[in-house]
């Protein structure tokens, strides 16, 4: 045989290897190996135990008399954070001595603070020593960045502030990963979780900024918690509103602070011109979630009239919140 014709017959396998490969990634049943739904290969793994949160998540009791969501307005961060909380019955509902505390705050982005892309350093401040007075033990700051985490912490002013108002800020590393169970989700069933900085918690709090958004239309308490998911979570960018229903499923806090103190009305969620932002000068703790977003909706973003994100509604047919926060108890005070 000679040169060319050996050469030959090489390249033609080379090519019906490629084409039966190919062939197989497409065409695979989703449960075998390296099918299209299977890219890392995991089905041909065993099956990894994967951990769960709590079933009842870190909620305290309900209350038929207390006010689901409390609106305070004002100039003084740590007073407005103190009138809402005392608004849903106060610091003492929610941490007792001895708590060991996670504040999960969104520092997705390194932007400064008064550009309005991450929560407010001030604002997570207050809320770490409002804990601490509380009696908790400890009291933890974490957050999964979509940019360098180091870089994120530290431009955004939330590690220093953090840290200074007596907590430990915990920064993402390959190893703090693992697999959360989140039975009756849709997209996260089974995925990567920011585990390490939840060892031990006792309680969750998020806070989160007022944003518009690309995708979804607009960012805050609910949508917050995608800064815990690891892997290759902008794949859920195909279906944001389903994740963030998704979201509302796999934690369910203690309570949460929906961060008015500036409300990035435009250009979000990364925004980055002062012009995308203007004062919101509220605060609002609330025991759910939907409830407190659809507020920021209406009030912080100035949409009142405009229909509700999907995931809203989506979130609420799994009985997860009201966005209508119209028919919650509300209280609103201002401070100042």
């Amino acid at each position: 045989m000679n040169e060319d014709r050996r050469r030959l017959l090489k390249q033609l396998g080379a090519v019906a290897g490629i084409s039966l490969g190919a062939g197989y990634v497409s065409l695979a049943p989703s449960g075998w190996p390296l099918s299209l739904s299977d890219p890392d290969g995991e089905s041909g793994k065993p099956r990894e135990k994967g951990l769960r949160l709590p079933e009842k998540g870190f909620a305290v009791d309900p209350s038929n008399v207390l006010p689901h969501l409390g609106v305070a307005r004002g100039a003084d961060l740590d007073a407005m954070l103190k009138a809402a909380v005392d608004a849903i019955g106060g610091i003492r509902r929610f941490i007792r001595t001895g708590d060991v505390v996670l504040v999960k705050p969104n520092v997705a982005f390194e932007r400064s603070a008064p550009l309005g892309a991450t929560s407010n350093p001030d604002v997570v401040a207050a809320l770490v020593r409002l804990c601490r007075e509380a009696g908790a033990a400890e009291v933890r700051v974490a957050d999964n960045p979509i940019e360098s985490p180091a870089a994120c912490f530290a431009r955004s002013g939330v590690q220093r502030a953090a840290i200074d108002a007596g907590s430990e800020v915990y920064l993402p590393t390959p190893s703090d990963f693992r697999l959360l169970e989140t039975p009756g989700a849709t997209h996260i069933a089974r995925w990567p979780f920011f585990w390490r900085p939840f060892a031990g918690v006792t309680k969750v709090i998020g806070v989160a900024p007022v944003k518009d958004h690309n995708l979804c239309r607009a960012s805050m308490t609910t949508k917050n918690w995608y800064g815990l998911l690891g892997g290759r979570r902008n794949q859920f960018h195909q279906d944001i509103h389903g994740i963030i229903a998704d979201l509302a499923l796999m934690l369910r806090p203690t309570f949460v602070v929906l961060d008015g103190s500036r409300v990035l009305w435009r250009s979000g969620p990364t925004g980055g011109s002062l012009a995308d932002v203007r004062e919101g000068r509220t605060i609002v703790a609330s025991t759910d979630s939907l409830a407190a977003d659809a507020f920021g909706w209406d009030d912080l973003l100035g949409r009142k009239g405009e229909p509700l994100p999907a995931y809203f509604g989506k979130a609420a047919e799994r009985g997860l919140g009201n966005p209508d926060w119209k028919l919650t108890n509300v209280r609103e005070i201002q401070v100042g």
